[in-house]
């Protein structure tokens, strides 16, 4: 009995480090007087509908080791407002001298669970937020390909979800060490046509990684006389042609039917059978459109140590 007490207690103690308290996220919460200040404090942002079942499993872990309130749904709220009302609150608290506000505002780090269009839409919302100090943000590979998380070391494979397996992440976080990403900004200059607009038919939805992304004004810089100019913003790679559209058919196909897609391994064989239905029914009729990317501003990602 006194191994278990003693095994409790140490699990508790390791995860007061990430604890964040009610007040410092919602504002209309009461001010807790707190008797220490988390070494490393995190919000974690999953995208539930992720991983087949997984998504949710991890979902109710974090939300059973951390407080619930810094455990965020994607499914029911997006990170920009999430981590809006979070900044402008700590902002609240620092003009009133709360010194755990200026502590979490330099400790904290962010967790998002998911796939690469996950991941990216995160780290879009981070920057948007131009933040003077913006939080390191590590990856839980949870989507099919999961290549942003492989490129900073956290593999590719789905992860466990029971306690044992998010603790052992949590450590690793804890631990890790940051490393900067590249943003790229991308500008598309497509013809005008004779006749009609060339503006994208509804209902297509451009995805949530594609931050900032929206056609300029005529009297913008960088418009160009003959052309329909949009400009955006990607994190990890951006697809045109063939592979655009079997990726963009298999995000389709999973919209649809969810229970098709129950874990990482039969996702993988589905997104292979959409590409060979996409080969047999494409027809290629003219050449792709100009375009061009450079690199722009640069975020925080987080590393695990060797």
């Amino acid at each position: 009995m006194g191994d278990g007490s003693s095994c409790s207690s140490n699990t508790t103690q390791f995860l007061r480090e990430f604890y964040i308290p009610d007040y410092i996220i919602d504002s209309e919460a009461a001010i807790q007087d707190m008797s220490y200040f988390p070494e490393c404090p995190v919000m974690v942002f999953i995208n539930s509908k992720s991983g087949g079942q997984l998504g949710g499993d991890l979902l109710s872990t974090y939300r059973m080791l951390l407080n619930s309130a810094q455990v965020i749904d994607l499914g029911a709220d997006a990170p920009d407002k999430v981590l809006h009302k979070v900044y402008a609150n700590i902002e609240r608290l620092k003009a009133n001298d709360d010194s755990l506000a200026f502590h979490i505002e330099q400790k904290m780090r962010l967790i998002v669970a998911g796939g690469d269009g996950t991941a990216g839409w995160l780290l879009g919302v981070v920057c948007d937020l131009k933040l003077a100090q913006p939080p390191p943000v590590a990856t839980v590979p949870l989507g099919t390909g999961n290549n942003l998380p492989f490129s900073f070391g956290w593999g590719k494979k789905n992860p466990g979800t029971d306690r044992d397996s998010v603790k052992s992440f949590l450590k690793q976080m804890k631990d890790a060490k940051e490393m900067r990403i590249d943003s790229w900004h991308i500008l598309m200059r497509m013809k005008a046509p004779a006749e009609g607009a060339c503006d994208p038919i509804a209902p297509l939805e451009l995805p949530h990684s594609l931050h900032a992304f929206k056609r300029v004004s005529h009297t913008d810089s960088m418009s160009e006389y003959g052309y329909h100019t949009f400009r955006g913003g990607f994190w990890n790679y951006f697809s045109m042609g063939m592979d655009a559209q079997v990726s963009y058919a298999f995000h389709s196909e999973r919209k649809l039917h969810p229970e098709k897609f129950k874990n990482q391994l039969a996702n993988q064989k589905h997104a292979n059978h959409v590409e060979k239905e996409e080969e047999e029914h494409t027809m290629y009729v003219e050449k792709p459109q100009e375009e061009e990317k450079t690199t722009g501003s640069s975020n925080l990602g987080a590393q695990p140590q060797p």
